[in-house]
């Protein structure tokens, strides 16, 4: 059975402001042709900063979080959980972000922990992965991609709930874009080290996206 596909859009912190937000929604909303899809044939996520995630959810779009917490609930100001999320009325959150590693010292521990947190409460997971222009470089793409990946592999029992997007670091924000013949590479490995270190049935099924700004 063919893998259904998936695009996603990451906002990161844009818009400015709810005017902003409210303004871009109804530019795209008014056109048909750009906002409208048959879901059966494609998965189609918008993850907008989480002030506007309710602004968004009103316009009928598949909305995610671009983080949760490695935590439940309780005394963790500044968190919102799993669990949250799906109350929301959302089913999707990024996990393990360049940004989110780089720029916040997330290690892959905590995306492992992120993991079992969503894996726990059932919320569907894009797992975010990919190498620096230095590690490309040097040849290490493979071992990047497949060390961010083991660190989850315990985590998962619900293989059907996760996505990976290979997102080479160089790629995003400079400019820069993986050739087609390079990000087919790279998932290629990736699918052959889940056949290895999964199953040949779940490497098989897998969704890799590309993902790249």
């Amino acid at each position: 059975m063919p893998r259904k596909p998936i695009v996603g859009g990451n906002w990161k912190c844009n818009p400015a402001t709810q005017k902003d937000v409210r303004a871009l929604l109804s530019a795209w909303t008014q056109d048909e042709s750009k906002s409208s899809w048959d879901t059966d044939k494609v998965d189609v996520v918008i993850f907008p900063p989480a002030l506007w995630l309710t602004d968004v959810k009103s316009e009928g779009m598949a909305i995610g979080a671009q983080n949760v917490s490695k935590t439940g609930s309780g005394a963790f100001t500044g968190e919102w959980t799993a669990e949250a999320i799906l109350d929301l009325g959302l089913s999707w959150t990024l996990v393990g972000h360049s940004e989110r590693r780089s720029k916040y010292g997330e290690t892959d521990e905590d995306t492992a922990e992120k993991i079992a947190k969503c894996q726990e409460a059932g919320l569907n997971v894009v797992f975010c992965i990919g190498e620096s222009l230095e590690e490309r470089e040097g040849g290490k793409t493979d071992e990047v991609n497949k060390r961010q990946l083991a660190a989850i592999l315990p985590k998962v029992k619900d293989w059907s709930k996760i996505v990976i997007a290979y997102e080479p670091v160089w790629a995003i924000g400079t400019g820069k874009v993986a050739t087609p013949e390079q990000a087919q590479e790279a998932q290629a490995a990736i699918r052959a080290y889940l056949k290895t270190a999964v199953s040949a049935q779940v490497a098989d099924d897998m969704r890799i996206q590309y993902g790249g700004s």
